[in-house]
């Protein structure tokens, strides 16, 4: 077999990719998990440097290399907190690639197509894989790309089938492309995080969409490559235009949905090149994606097509008034709390992301411990700006895997706890989620720390946060509000906690 070792070398990277998947279901083989995901990558770049379309290696490698000082320079200097805007710009890479891949594609089979007419044949004439049987004299054969010795054997039905994969990575891609580097914008602070779109709204996106699928059949009709441009450039509008429509609290959803979308574009790239692992990649990653966004959905209790679509489904009417004033308390007064409390639950948020406090969090926990306090973590589905965001943060710092507890594990604990301090949290702790049904979170599943003996919430000032939602447990009775960088705040309780 010609290329056997690259069909094995395929297998065992995708055997690899699929542990590496589901090893980081769990904190303990998380690490394992990664280090398959990276030979596996490995082992997949050797098979398809010396595979089909082997050549070009000066090229090859130059751009190996760009890469790897690109992503070398990414890891060292990007922050936890950027993680979140870094994955979503690397989405856009993966659907412009899917972009140009399908435009050379098509421009691949015009050429195989004007080949053919010169030497008055008809390209997908063949009946059988010969080339033999096409007809094709074999130096003009042997001189062709594997790309275009590919395409020289497919049959007419096949050639259908490569112009429906090429228009669906290209639309896919685009669309993947602009929503991306939209999320990127608003998760990084240089674009409105407020839900905007143009006048018509959603009618502009049906539009588009419509729009798209009369130039895919068009184009399929045999009308040109100028149908291709002019529907890259309406799926571009809607990647722009959908994501602008969608506001900042909703972003996490966003950021998955379009790892998803990138997953379906590498796999229409796969077919496209006939590459079975960029299939088999691209489908664990489309379908992860999508399964993972509707898992946030369901911890936000919100429709996932209202969340896409941005708009449709939200809470209508006045919102409740929040009566009261929030109470500040000092160090001295949280580290007495502290002191005679024998149960504590820590809820972290985004803003200890932020302050880069969990290294001065796991201090105190080891402090309270040692004290033989009981100490443990709570973290929501949706808390920082990915699905576990948190717990990498907490694994970080080394905190015990043991004593970090997701929502549904200790949520029933709050009536029973001394005290809850909430560090950089506001939506995923916020009882208006049941209490307000014309709340933007109404309905959500919250963590219930409102129902604790005490609440001290270490917030930097009194703003309603990066979502702008208002948060009554600032005002409850039994909550303090701890100002000041969490870092800080945190550093400044060791000394008088133990």
């Amino acid at each position: 077999m010609e290329f056997g070792f690259t069909t094995a070398a395929y297998v065992v990277a995708a055997v690899l990719f699929i542990f590496s998947l589901g090893g980081l279901s769990g904190q303990e083989s998380a690490k394992r998990a990664v280090w398959y995901g990276i030979v596996g990558m490995g082992i997949a770049v050797l098979a398809t440097l010396i595979g089909p379309g082997q050549g070009l290696w000066l090229v090859s490698l130059v751009l190996i290399a760009l890469g790897a000082v690109v992503g070398y320079q990414l890891a060292t200097r990007v922050q936890m907190t950027q993680m979140p805007e870094l994955v979503a710009i690397m989405h856009s890479l993966v659907g412009l690639a899917a972009v140009f891949v399908g435009f050379n594609a098509d421009i691949m089979i015009n050429t195989m197509s004007s080949l053919f007419a010169e030497n008055d044949l008809v390209l997908g004439a063949a009946k059988d894989g010969g080339y033999q049987a096409i007809g094709l004299p074999t130096a003009i054969y042997n001189e062709l790309s594997s790309f275009g010795q590919l395409i020289a054997k497919k049959t007419s039905v096949e050639i259908t089938i490569l112009r429906v994969e090429l228009v669906l990575g290209i639309w896919i891609g685009a669309v993947t492309f602009t929503g991306s580097v939209i999320a990127y914008g608003k998760l990084a602070g240089k674009v409105d995080t407020a839900a905007k779109q143009l006048p018509g709204g959603h009618m502009l996106n049906a539009a588009a969409a419509g729009g798209s699928l009369l130039l895919a059949i068009m184009y399929l009709g045999g009308s040109g490559s100028w149908t291709l441009v002019l529907l890259t450039l309406l799926a571009l509008f809607i990647g722009y235009h959908l994501i602008m429509g969608i506001g900042g609290a909703d972003m996490p959803v966003v950021v998955s949905m379009l790892n998803s979308y990138s997953g379906w574009a590498a796999a229409a790239i796969g077919f496209s090149l006939g590459n079975d692992l960029l299939i088999v990649v691209g489908a664990l990653v489309g379908s992860s994606g999508a399964i993972l966004s509707y898992i946030m959905c369901k911890a936000m209790n919100r429709s996932f097509i209202s969340v896409i679509l941005g708009g449709f489904g939200g809470a209508a009417g006045e919102q409740m008034a929040v009566e009261g004033e929030q109470v500040a308390i000092d160090a001295d007064g949280v580290a007495a709390a502290l002191n005679e409390a024998s149960s504590v639950i820590i809820v972290p948020g985004y803003g200890m992301a932020v302050a880069q406090a969990q290294q001065a969090v796991s201090e105190l926990t080891n402090k309270m411990r040692a004290a033989g306090k009981e100490v443990r973590f709570a973290i929501h589905p949706v808390a920082g700006r990915l699905p576990g965001h948190m717990n990498v943060l907490l694994a970080e710092a080394k905190v015990p895997y043991d004593i970090v507890l997701e929502m549904d594990e200790i949520n029933d604990d709050f009536p029973e706890t001394d005290v809850v301090i909430v560090i950089g949290s506001n939506d995923i702790v916020n009882p208006a989620a049941q209490d307000d049904p014309n709340s933007p979170i109404a309905g959500m599943p919250v963590l219930e720390v409102w129902k604790a003996k005490q609440v001290f919430v270490s917030k930097r000032g009194q703003g309603t946060g990066y979502s702008g939602i208002e948060n009554p447990l600032f005002y409850k009775e039994n909550t303090r509000m701890f100002y000041g960088d969490a870092k800080d705040s945190v550093s400044m309780l060791l000394p008088k906690v133990g």
